[in-house]
């Protein structure tokens, strides 16, 4: 039962006390002298024949469309997936020789499940690769070894947790099962089951041999007319600045040549940074120590590895440079920080105290702050870093939504964002994922004007790409959020007394989190009343120029094009008719520059308010067409030069609106002063709103006269938690959730966006017409529930018994008092997905393993007339 292999990473996330002192007295003595074999489990293919060639393994081309720099496991899987898609000439550059840097000493697992549904596509497509694609493309075999995983749960929660990743499972077809204890046992005997909850079993989960898998992949991509390149390290990349000032890719530098390309893919893992130095682009990536050891034969089992990441006590950002030279090449273990480890393992699996180590390993792997390590067991996960360079990527290959992995551009260069967010996500990479978890590392990095006199009100602060946004308000009293502590770690003294901390851990559950009642009375006095919801952290763009008009009509797919002063919200689209963005676009009078308010303009300008957690994937999908249909205009960022404030509810009428502006005329008259502030009619929750956008100095004033205004009414502040449960109440799309590159705006409810019946032009819209005339084979739908259960997303929707998908979203609706998701559905048939077939169907939705009966609504069970945004209160 070699299975264990691919289980040993869950063994080392179990909750347990430590182990006595005494418990570090075995029978076996472990040598702390330095490693000498470079042995791990595959150690006949990765054994270098002597005397390898000083130069390159074949000649340069003098060009290539692409040119993919490192040889390691993403950069394989790359170039195969390039030439796969029909691009043949590309080239791949290895300094060394393939899997040289850190892929050689991996481990090879590959679980199917994840918390994601985005990286179970990934997987899944992975596993195909590697264990059938690649042998019938090649007639090699990668080292692909169906073993099994078993994954351990020593707590509830994380049974939990296994339970959601079961039902997510059935919807792709995984096969997987929660076993008790007992049947723990019977599959496994070797195992210590006394202090288990229970655990996941996924009987088609493997290994594969790391060195074998790229073999064959560079193997598969030669043959469609790639070609890869050992033995040349790249020593520069030019870049030139094109007509329209956009700087470009040129080519790739060597010492034995170069290659014109316009476009550059950097998979050079722990020496990514150094490559995007060359092309002046920050790479914000840290390498750490990683290591597990190989044991001896154990009765039972060929091999048995235990594999664990060296984060807490490992100064990870003291080997940050990894030299070039760094070739099939490994760091001493450190056996006192290894040890703690090994005796988790001997408590799990008793027989390991009698069985010697082989071999140890201990190499440099490259994390960030997404989870994310560039050379991942599995072989799939990518890190997504747009440059403003034309056609430099940051290991941007695969297929999928992965902005998750994506960066803010002020943060790519801060030195302590990037050493705390990953020493986090390393020390959390095995840790539950709960729905409303928070990072305590490289916080307060980027605050709005609202930030301290919302902290005082007991403001709960989440965490988006930097910014630091209401989440939701403690009736206790301030919370504020801390340095980090490093978890005690560096000699770091800990945070005591830490309250935010306190309530994040509360928050820790798949149930109703224990502040579900704060949330419902946000969300009821938005309805009832009043609230005010600080959305600072918003995307705030304008797009000027002589073309302006031009670039508004291609980007947008609504017509924007209106009379001056009014607002539309719109989608902006991908070639392939996919959804990079969702926004409301405000058309405004030229004029002379009034900043941050109005932009100086002769012609069309345009105000975008963009959420702020896509601001950067935004301004980048505008830059790139910008530069690809060569408009002649200019994008600029006032993100931080203004607040925004909504303040939305049931009695924010015209009367009341006009009460604030007086109210704010009387109070900044007295201090002789003079306000500006752009005031748009719109509502994010389903109620009467206005959007104040507020020049930054003006924030403070205009937020005490609003909060002012509305005392005898009751307004309160309220978060995105609020918001959360009020826009999924009222239908409205959240983007990358409901929304996602590879869904269309009609998929997703939203053909209103698109001006189809005009005879505009816009990107994307060829697409469309084309799934308009076919049908819709897939269409996002919403579910309620009888039955007061939570429900995060990602929970199994049935329709007639057979699975049809999964809920992106799902989320208390206080109003309607009913638990309500979103998600995705197919025709099982690969038929269309009509509105019949919906209105036809019996649907249920499983949450862990549990089956609830659900209601299909075709519209919003909440307001489907639109009337409250309107101001009709019935």
């Amino acid at each position: 039962m070699a299975f264990l292999r691919s289980a040993v990473w869950r063994v080392f996330s179990a909750v347990r006390p430590p182990l006595s002192p005494l418990c570090r007295t075995s029978t076996r003595s472990y040598s702390s002298e330095p490693t000498k074999e470079k042995s791990v489990p595959y150690e006949k293919t990765l054994k270098q024949e002597d005397g390898a060639s000083s130069g390159p393994t074949k000649p340069l081309p003098r060009s290539a469309d692409a040119v993919v720099i490192g040889g390691g496991s993403l950069g394989c899987q790359t170039i195969y997936h390039l030439a796969k898609m029909g691009m043949t000439n590309v080239v791949l550059l290895e300094r060394d020789r393939l899997t040289a840097g850190t892929t050689w000493h991996t481990a090879g697992l590959l679980w199917q499940l994840r918390p994601s549904d985005v990286e179970v596509e990934l997987l899944a497509h992975t596993r195909n690769v590697i264990s059938k694609d690649l042998e019938e493309e090649t007639g090699l075999h990668t080292g692909w070894i169906q073993n099994g995983g078993l994954f351990i749960a020593s707590n509830k929660q994380r049974l939990d947790e296994y339970k959601r990743l079961m039902s997510l499972g059935k919807v792709y077809g995984i096969e997987s099962h929660v076993l008790s204890p007992a049947e723990t046992k019977d599959l496994y005997p070797l195992m210590n089951v006394d202090d288990l909850y229970g655990t996941l079993y996924v009987p088609k989960d493997g290994t594969m041999d790391p060195a074998g898998t790229c073999t064959t992949l560079t193997r598969a991509a030669t043959a469609r007319g790639a070609t890869v390149i050992e033995n040349c390290p790249v020593t520069g990349i030019q870049v030139r600045t094109d007509d329209i000032g956009v700087k470009r890719v040129k080519a790739v530098e060597t010492q034995h040549g170069t290659i014109e390309t316009p476009c550059v893919v950097n998979c050079a893992g722990v020496w990514a940074t150094k490559l995007g130095e060359m092309a002046g682009v920050k790479v914000p990536l840290i390498a750490m120590h990683h290591a597990y050891v190989v044991t001896e034969r154990i009765e039972g089992i060929q091999s048995f590895i235990i594999s664990v990441p060296l984060f807490f006590l490992f100064i990870f950002f003291n080997i940050s440079q990894v030299s070039d030279k760094f070739a099939f090449s490994l760091f001493d273990l450190d056996w006192d920080v290894f040890m703690q480890h090994i005796e988790g393992a001997v408590n799990r699996v008793p027989a390991l105290e009698q069985t010697g180590i082989k071999s140890t390993v201990c190499g440099p792997g490259t994390h960030t702050h997404t989870h994310t390590h560039t050379h991942t067991h599995t072989h799939t996960r990518s890190v997504v870093f747009p440059s403003p360079h034309g056609e430099l990527h940051l290991l941007r290959s695969f297929p999928g939504d992965l902005l998750y992995l994506r960066f803010h551009n002020s943060l790519t260069d801060n030195k302590r964002w990037i050493r705390e967010r990953s020493h986090e996500s390393y020390a959390k990479n095995y840790s539950l994922v709960f729905p409303f978890d928070e990072p305590l590392a490289s916080r307060n990095m980027r605050k709005d004007p609202f930030h301290q006199v919302l902290t005082e009100q007991g403001c709960m602060f989440q965490e988006r790409h930097g910014w630091e946004r209401p989440g939701w308000f403690n009736k206790e009293g301030p919370a504020p959020v801390k340095d980090y502590d490093y978890y005690g770690a560096y000699d770091v003294k800990r945070n005591e007394k830490y309250k935010y901390d306190e309530l994040l851990g509360q928050e820790y559950t798949f149930d109703f989190p224990p502040h579900h009642d704060v949330i419902k009375n946000e969300c009821l006095s938005c309805r009832h009343s009043v609230a005010v919801f600080d959305m600072s952290y918003f995307g705030k763009f304008y797009l000027t120029g002589p073309d302006a008009k031009k670039a508004a009509d291609w980007l947008f797919t609504a017509d924007v094009n209106k009379k001056p002063g009014t607002t539309v919200y719109t989608c902006m689209l991908n070639k392939r008719g996919g959804s990079e963005a969702d926004l409301t676009v405000s058309r405004l009078e030229p004029g002379v520059a009034n900043l941050p308010l109005a932009p100086e303009s002769s012609g069309d300008a345009y105000y975008l308010a963009i959420g702020g957690g896509v601001a950067e994937h935004n301004w980048n999908h505008i830059k790139t067409v910008l530069q690809d249909q060569g408009f002649r205009c200019q994008l600029t960022d006032h993100s931080e030069d203004m607040g925004m404030i909504i303040p939305q509810g049931s009695i924010l009428g015209p009367l009341l609106f006009s009460l604030y502006i007086n109210n704010l005329c009387d109070n900044l008259s007295n201090a002789a002063f003079h306000l500006y502030v752009r005031a748009m009619r719109l509502s994010f929750v389903g109620e009467l709103g206005w959007e104040l956008h507020i020049p930054k100095d003006s924030c403070l004033p205009v937020y005490r006269a609003v909060m002012a205004a509305g005392a005898k009414h009751g307004i309160i502040n309220s978060g995105y938690r609020a918001i959360d449960s009020l826009s999924i109440e009222k239908g409205y799309r959240h983007w990358h959730a409901d929304l996602r590159p590879d869904d269309t705006p009609l998929e997703a409810g939203l053909a209103f966006t698109c001006k189809l019946k005009s005879s505009v032009p816009f990107q994307g819209r060829d697409m469309l017409e084309k799934q308009k005339k076919e049908g819709l084979k897939r269409r996002i739908v919403c579910f309620t529930t009888d039955e007061k259960v939570p429900m995060f997303g990602l929970e199994a929707i049935y329709r007639n018994g057979v699975p049809v998908g999964h809920l992106r979203r799902a989320d208390y609706g206080f109003y309607i008092d009913k638990t309500i998701g979103y998600g995705y559905i197919r025709n099982p048939d690969g038929g269309v997905v009509s509105a019949n077939f919906i209105k036809s169907g019996e649907f249920t939705l499983e949450r862990m393993g549990v089956v609830y009966k659900a209601k299909a609504h075709l519209k919003s069970p909440f307001d489907p007339e639109n009337k409250r945004v309107k101001g009709i209160y019935d």
